[in-house]
């Protein structure tokens, strides 16, 4: 796949979310198959009882329990000691990473400016609804550093939407992916419970096997949408051709023909349903999507449908 060679970038948030959008999105909420404990309070109820402000139930009072939770009007009336119980609010976060590789800088429309985009939607829908929200760019840029080339975290609030849209713009495509160091230093510091959305073609040379497996687990739900172009999925080339990783350089001579595009198009289906089949036995949501595909689309119905939106 060739890289994107004129391209106009991003360069404020409102290429990336435009206000329609922006008005759908803040509608909905995050969801989870779990109930997740975070660090502080939050928005969010939790089934847990807990010390918040909204009464839930009572309960007989044992020796041991605090009285400053007693409720004393019901001692009033029954001569008998019940406790206060109240639902407790709980922090959930969002971690969005994005592949800021060089192999994702490729197709029309180009791949990364869509992850850009979705990771701009989703990032507002969190933030709207004051869940904590991070971002993690992988990639292997000037500045990486064991895999990360950037990052952002600790957001909250709708009016932090402005740096994140700061940072996703500010990132650029380059260098390989080394996907198992970057997961690693992922999962050693991120903060709390939530969900993990992990933008990625998923080409990488050393796997992407052991970068999920380390995401997953601490309790987050992690779901990998896997972002392909157009022409990766219907490529439209023939001839001899002398052909160039774009990461490291490799290089390869090889004639297309239609017996050879037609193989090309199994490899491609079977490794993508092998993809999805392993996040299926690790509990990880996985979808193939492709970058002609509008952003809307990807939240209104692929990922609200799939559950990670309500």
């Amino acid at each position: 796949m060739l890289r994107t060679q004129t391209i106009s970038r991003p360069t404020s948030i409102d290429d990336l979310l435009d206000g329609r959008l922006a008005a759908r999105v803040a509608q909905l909420d995050l969801a989870s198959k779990k109930i997740f404990a975070g660090k502080m309070k939050g928005e969010r109820r939790s089934k847990k009882r807990g010390e918040s402000v909204e009464f839930a139930d009572h309960r007989p009072y044992v020796s041991g329990d605090d009285l400053r939770h007693i409720d004393w009007n019901i001692f009033g009336r029954l001569d008998r000691l019940f406790l206060k119980l109240f639902l407790e609010e709980e922090d959930l976060s969002l971690h969005v990473v994005i592949d800021a590789s060089a192999s994702s800088d490729c197709g029309e429309p180009n791949k990364f400016i869509f992850m850009q985009k979705a990771a701009m939607a989703l990032s507002y829908l969190g933030l709207v609804n004051y869940n904590r929200v991070a971002a993690t760019a992988i990639g292997g840029g000037p500045r990486a550093e064991g895999g990360i080339s950037g990052s952002i975290r600790d957001l909250r609030g709708k009016r932090r939407a402005l740096e994140m849209g700061s940072f996703l713009c500010g990132l650029t495509p380059e260098g390989p992916t080394n996907f198992g160091e970057a997961a690693k230093r992922i999962s050693l510091t991120r903060r709390g419970r939530g969900v993990m959305v992990v933008l990625s073609d998923f080409f990488m040379k050393e796997g992407y096997e052991t970068g999920l497996r380390l995401l997953v687990g601490r309790g987050y739900d992690v779901f990998a949408i896997q972002v392909l172009s157009p022409q990766e999925v219907d490529p439209s080339i023939a001839g001899d051709l002398r052909l160039k990783d774009v990461e490291d350089g490799d290089m390869a001579e090889v004639t297309i023909s239609a017996p050879l595009i037609k193989k090309y198009k199994q490899n491609l289906a079977a490794y993508c349903d092998q993809f999805r089949l392993f996040c299926a036995r690790r509990e990880i949501t996985a979808i193939t999507v492709q970058s002609d595909l509008s952003v809307e689309a990807l939240i209104l119905d692929y990922l609200q449908t799939r559950g990670l939106l309500r």
